[in-house]
């Protein structure tokens, strides 16, 4: 029988047919708005999978010349400035602020690095001696640190949309390989036992209008034999009278006036 997979246990009615057809109506729009989220999701995955790669790259170089401004530092300063910058130091000047972007319904966290012009705690650092290269040094880190807030940026989104992703793609092959064929397998199923109940009204049809003709055949039958018999009745009670007023003699014989 069709319809015969899986299905939900439903009974067969135009009610349920109807319910049934809207239900796969929604579940095939919900597939097709699913499965267009998760291309857009994929291909903004991509795009971040690729940005990923070339700051990691990025960030290789500039941490490459920053520890060589380091060293330059150093040299040049004739010692380690690190206690410096800590004393010199009383608040931070670059500073990370966070937004959000929505791709597709997705709120991805980005992160977004500025400078703070309301103090300048270097600005004496390296006043002695290595100036030049102390302050070549704190700009190629600062080139770093933006970096490291990208990359940052992008791999929180990386790991967001992976989720979703995988998420949405579970969704869709749960809609395109569970609900839509278990629905169709019910409506097969419902338009198959509707059939047969439709054929099976017909044939009671068939048989009570055939069981009708019949009776009315037979009615008009006993109609007619009954009115033959009638007839034959009357023809014989005349045939009677007849024989009764032969035999008397009355028809021939006159009226006697006294």
């Amino acid at each position: 029988m069709s319809g015969s997979g899986a299905r939900e246990a439903v009974f067969p009615t135009r009610q349920s047919l109807g319910l049934m057809k809207t239900k796969l109506k929604g579940a095939q729009t919900g597939h097709d708005l699913l499965k267009r989220k998760s291309e857009a999701l994929t291909k903004r995955f991509r795009e971040i999978t690729r940005r990923i790669d070339e700051a990691k790259r990025k960030m290789g170089r500039v941490m490459q010349i920053a520890a060589f401004s380091l060293a330059e530092v150093t040299y040049a300063v004739g010692g380690d400035i690190g206690y410096q910058v800590q004393e010199s130091a009383k608040q931070a000047r670059f500073r990370v602020r966070t937004k959000q972007e929505n791709v597709s319904g997705v709120f991805l966290p980005q992160f977004e690095s500025y400078t703070s012009d309301s103090a300048n705690d270097f600005a004496l650092t390296g006043l002695g001696k290595g100036g030049q290269q102390v302050q070549r040094s704190r700009e190629t880190y600062a080139r770093a640190v933006e970096t490291l807030v990208e990359l940052a940026s992008l791999q929180t989104a990386f790991v967001i949309l992976d989720e979703v992703i995988k998420v949405v793609n579970r969704r869709v092959n749960a809609i395109e390989h569970v609900i839509i064929p278990r629905t169709e397998n019910t409506i097969k199923y419902i338009n198959s036992e509707l059939d047969e109940l439709d054929r099976e009204e017909f044939y009671r049809l068939k048989k009570v209008s055939g069981k009708k003709q019949r009776d009315a055949a037979e009615a008009d039958a006993e109609r007619e034999a009954s009115k033959k018999d009638a007839e034959a009745e009357e023809k014989g009670n005349a045939a009677s009278e007849a024989e009764t007023h032969d035999l008397l003699g009355d028809q021939e014989n006159e009226d006697v006036i006294f």
